[in-house]
Order: structure tokens, then sequence, then C-alpha cells
């Protein structure tokens, strides 16, 4: 081991910031198995018949994926547009988690994949809030995927100004295979209500003047940008459960503190939310909620209601995967993910600071 003095140590990790700080030092764990950086099918205008699957869109334009609409023949065009894609995916990912990479749209998306909506960010007129500075990663449910057949992607898109569209990114269709795949997908759209009140933990509720929201994801992308403090998740479920079987409730991160009810019953909770303590870690940790025999209702319609404090930036239940599995399979996955931490090699900070200690 080599001895340096302080100013020589902040010297080298200064180096090493320099050359290695754009890099990924923490590993991605999304592969990409689709490229879809490519040509895409493209209309202006709006009509949601174009979200189906089965609709013929032979007669559209053809666009590349990703660039600015502007760049290709539909100059100074502000408003609605849609890209459509066919992509086929490999059976051998059917227990994986799969995921849709739409890079960044300036300015407003929804996203259907074989007509069923998976995402969106941003707001369409009239309660029109650009997202064109969110990352577009949605989760896509296996259930709705065509295994070695034909699929459909559907992007409706607002622009309100200057560059419009799919502008950048690696477009494709991802998976994790290092991530534990839910049993039950609790990802999609949720109601949505910032403030706070113990009433809307109840089981009985009524939302109508809730907002919709797609979980995960930031609350700043559907105009929350500058908003710090509470905030509620709701949603409705039903659940085939083996009343043999125990299960596990996961909520992926969230920024910062929670509370989690099913059915009008505290299941769990991170951080001191009463008292909107944060230590500064909470947002990054993985929450995993153990559900005991009377938390879920067999075969019955349930209710997840999820209360958040945020106290600074970005808000929300903003990272999966989010669902029920069985309390075996999230042990044996704990397991692997221990072990294959124990194997892992040291990282490139690991080896900065041993060697400058």
């Amino acid at each position: 081991m080599i001895n340096f003095n302080n100013n020589k140590k902040i010297e080298i990790i200064l180096i090493f910031i320099i050359l290695f700080g754009s890099a990924n030092l923490f590993g991605n764990d999304l592969e990409r198995v689709v490229n879809l950086n490519t040509k895409w099918k493209f209309a202006i205008g709006d009509y949601q018949k174009w979200a189906s699957p089965s609709f013929n869109d032979e007669d559209w334009e053809t666009i590349r994926v990703p660039s600015e609409w502007e760049n290709q023949g539909f100059q100074g065009y502000d408003g609605y547009a849609w890209y459509r894609k066919e992509f086929t995916l490999d059976a051998i990912y059917d227990k994986d988690n799969i995921y849709l990479d739409l890079g960044y749209i300036d300015d407003v998306d929804e996203v259907y994949v074989n007509g069923t909506l998976v995402g969106f960010s941003g707001a369409f007129p009239p309660n029109y809030w650009t997202a064109y500075n969110a990352k577009r990663i949605y989760n896509v449910p296996r259930e709705i995927i065509n295994f070695d057949k034909n699929n459909v992607i559907a992007v409706r898109v607002y622009d309100a100004q200057l560059g419009g569209g799919i502008v950048s990114g690696d477009i494709g269709i991802y998976v994790n295979q290092n991530n534990i795949a839910v049993e039950f997908d609790l990802s999609g759209i949720w109601d949505f209500k910032i403030g706070d009140n113990s009433d809307w933990s109840k089981e009985q509720l009524d939302t109508d003047n809730w907002i919709n929201t797609m979980v995960p994801g930031f609350w700043r992308h559907i105009g929350y940008a500058e908003y710090d403090g509470f905030a509620w998740y709701r949603k409705n479920f039903y659940f085939d459960m083996d009343p043999y079987q125990n299960y596990v409730l996961l909520l992926g991160k969230i920024d910062d503190l929670d509370e989690v009810y099913i059915n009008g019953i505290l299941v769990g909770s991170t951080g001191d939310i009463d008292n909107k303590y944060i230590e500064g870690t909470e947002y990054n940790k993985f929450r995993s909620y153990y559900l005991t025999d009377h938390n879920l209702k067999e075969n019955e319609n349930n209710v997840i209601a999820v209360r958040v404090y945020d106290g600074r930036k970005d808000g929300g239940i903003y990272e999966g995967p989010i669902g029920i599995i069985r309390r075996e399979t999230f042990q044996r996955f704990l397991e692997r993910k221990n072990n294959n931490y124990k194997k892992k090699p040291k990282s490139v900070w690991d080896v900065i600071f041993n060697l400058i200690e």
C-alpha cells in the first residue's frame, strides 16, 4: 500500500473523478434486447384509434428515431403527433422485467404497447406541463407482450414549441435479469393527490377529484416540480391469492419517507414521516414490506394507499419493481444477491481508496 499525504490524496481523487466521472461507476443492470433506434411510422394529428395494434398505418410517413421531427420535414410544427413501431421479443425473456426506453421526448407523451397504456410523462392541454427533461423508461407488463410474435408500440406526443418528438436516447426494449420479477405487477396508473389527510388511508374513499400518475415515476414530471411536502398514492387491485403462501409487497424506491396501508391497515413504513425527519439515505432504500395473512383479501378487491413525504427535489415512488411476490421467492433472491455481492470485483473507487489509505 502506498502512503500519501492529504494533499496528494485529494489530488489523486480529483484526477480519477475527471477521468471516470462521466462513467456509470455503479453499473447498469438493463440490457437492450431490441434496438429501436431506427425508422418509425409517423403522422401529425391526434386520434385515439391510432393506439390500437390493429390500426393500419401503411400510408403513414416514416421518420427516424431519435431525432426532432423538425429535422425530418416537419419544420415549425407544434402540436400533436403519433409514432408507431412493431417489434418482436424472444420468449426467453418471459420471466424477466421488461422496460421500454424512449429516451427524451419533447414535451408530453402517452405510450401504448399492444393497445395498453404503459406510461406517460407531462400533461397534455388544457393543463399542459412539459416533461422534456424526463427520461422515459416505462415498465411493460409481461402479460401484454406477445412473445415470439408481433407487438406494436404507439406513442402520442404533444410539442408546445421549438423542437418536438422523440429527440434523443438509446431507444429500445430492455430487460433486467439481475432484478427481481414480481408475480403480481402493481406498476402503472395510480390515483394521486398532494396534501395529507389520515382519511386517505381508509379502504373506502372517493378519489374522483384525484389525478392519475404513473408508478414508478417522480411527481415532478406531472406538474409538481417545485412541490415539497406530503402526497398520497392509491390503487385498487384484484389479487388471486394462494391462501397457503406468504407474500411480500415491493415498492421499489421512494423519495423520501413513506407509510403503506393495505385495506386501511398499516403494513410498513420507512423513516420518521410524522416528524418529517430525513437522514438523507431513505430515498435510496429499497422498500420491501412483509405481509401477514390478514393484509390481503383472497380473490377480492384490495386497496393500497401510500403516504409519502418529500423534503426536497423530485418526490414520489420513483423506481421499481412495484408489486407482490411470494416470500420464499423474495428470500431466494436476497440470498442470490448477497452471494453475487460477495463475489463481485472491487469497484474503481475501492481500488482508489485502498491505494491511498
